[in-house]
């Protein structure tokens, strides 16, 4: 993946995004040595995205090292900044993996589950390009405030 093209381009207007900003916050937070200091906000997306040829890559079958773990906690916990922002309660990402990859994530706003999601192969997770990616992201926030909506005192306990 080093010698490849970056699968998105530095002009793509998803990488203004609210979600990809935050996104890339969530990942300069987790890299201690500060090497995405310096990086364009499309190199450090990047890896989430899974171009056929990147998937063709991959194996069919195989354990998720914690590079990949630790994009899905930065996805998941995007989501829930998101979460926060939009209606300022405290969301918080519990995530729940196997060595091989599979498991549950689910977000959690006071006593209330607003999203559950199941992740299987996560040595393959990914999205197809970064409209996806933010669509995914979209729709799950907008479940989630959806869920708040219509139980706003268990979220708010």
């Amino acid at each position: 993946m080093q010698d490849e093209p970056l699968a998105i381009a530095d002009g793509d207007p998803v990488l203004q995004s609210s979600f990809a900003i935050e996104l890339v916050r969530q990942m300069r937070a987790i890299d201690a040595y500060g090497s995405y200091d310096k990086w364009p906000t499309a190199k450090i997306l990047d890896p989430f995205i899974l171009t056929k040829e990147r998937l063709r890559a991959l194996p069919l079958v195989g354990d998720p090292d914690e590079i990949v773990v630790a994009r899905v906690h930065a996805f998941y916990n995007a989501i829930a900044a998101q979460i926060e922002q939009e209606c300022g309660l405290r969301a918080t990402p519990v995530i729940s993996l196997s060595h091989e990859g599979f498991g549950r994530a689910l977000m959690i706003v006071g006593k209330l589950v607003v999203m559950d999601r199941a992740l299987r192969d996560v040595h393959r997770f990914g999205f197809a390009s970064a409209s996806k990616m933010k669509d995914e992201a979209d729709k799950l926030l907008s479940v989630a405030l959806e869920i708040i909506g219509a139980h706003p005192q268990v979220a708010g306990l």
